[in-house]
């Protein structure tokens, strides 16, 4: 199976990276200045503990240099990359093509099936914590690193089981789900609640709940999110949400909390303000979702900040 991975960053360059380490049929497609790094210093992964792997002249290709379809496009760009994206790997689609998306939230599944059909479009999710290091290093900093996919319609199919057996070659967790939307729909939960409360409070989520009333405001987040859920038709499990955004002291944060902290673009639109669009749409009074709506109303305004600067 010929494997197109759209970017060597954090999750593409790490998940990539292994598969090109149990030796599939790997290529990165990047943008001329990562690739020159590329090809200077090699894909380099730490692990937790400082364990390195090192994978030297990664099959690398640009977009004018795509000559052939490929069978599998791993996509993992941030969402306000998204069409950018889709204009630099579409000459690799094909009539077989299965892209395979790890976005977050919901939004970017009606984007590619309205530029490629909905036939070619898998659902999936990851769950890992890395970053780029300055050198190019791609550092992998919990212990967590699993991908979750399937058919959108829940179907097993021959694609997705050749899938499963590649994933099942490398040292990171998979799993073929038979239910994939509503696995997006609760880790979309978790991850929205996580990103309004911490942006929203400007602090880890150990802070929010030592404070007056912190932790009742993360709960009713959730509430109000998976009323949205609902209201969609999936019931996502909170389970996760309310043990790991309530833990007393914990210094977890949110991806989006550390780009705004940097001034880094972030994606408010796609994980928060598509749930407030998604509501609207679905009849849902949105003076129920006031915590959210204030989250939304935070990002929109620091990004107009942003854009001023």
């Amino acid at each position: 199976m010929r494997i197109l991975i759209v970017g060597a960053g954090a999750v593409g360059g790490y998940f990539g990276g292994k598969l090109l380490q149990s030796g599939q049929d790997v290529t990165f497609l990047v943008r001329p200045a990562r690739a020159q790094k590329l090809k200077q210093n090699g894909l380099i992964i730490k692990n937790p503990g400082n364990q390195l792997i090192s994978l030297p002249s990664p099959p690398l290709v640009t977009t004018e240099q795509i000559s052939h379809p490929y069978d599998l496009i791993l996509l993992s760009c941030k969402a306000y990359d998204l069409e950018n994206a889709i204009d630099s790997f579409s000459p690799a689609v094909g009539p077989n093509t299965a892209i395979l998306p790890l976005l977050n939230g919901m939004r970017h599944i009606q984007i590619l099936e309205q530029a490629f059909g909905r036939e070619k479009v898998l659902g999936g999710l990851c769950n890992i914590v890395s970053t780029v290091e300055a050198d190019g290093t791609i550092y992998r900093m919990t212990p967590i690193h699993n991908i979750i996919f399937g058919e959108l319609d829940g179907a097993k199919s021959d694609r997705t089981s050749r899938i499963a057996d590649i994933f099942k070659q490398t040292d990171f967790q998979s799993e073929h789900s038979e239910n994939i939307l509503l696995a997006m729909w609760e880790k979309w939960l978790f991850l929205a609640s996580l990103a309004a409360s911490t942006c929203l409070m400007r602090a880890p989520i150990g802070d929010i709940i030592a404070s007056p009333d912190g932790k009742t405001f993360i709960l009713m987040l959730i509430e109000e999110i998976r009323s949205i859920a609902l209201k969609a038709g999936y019931a996502p499990g909170v389970e996760r949400a309310h043990q790991m955004l309530t833990e007393p002291g914990s210094k977890l944060t949110a991806s989006m909390y550390r780009d705004l902290q940097n001034g880094s673009r972030i994606e408010a639109d796609h994980i928060v303000g598509d749930l407030l669009f998604r509501a609207e749409q679905s009849g849902i009074d949105l003076n129920s979702l006031i915590r959210l709506r204030a989250a939304y109303t935070h990002l929109k305004s620091y990004e107009l900040q942003r854009s001023a600067v």
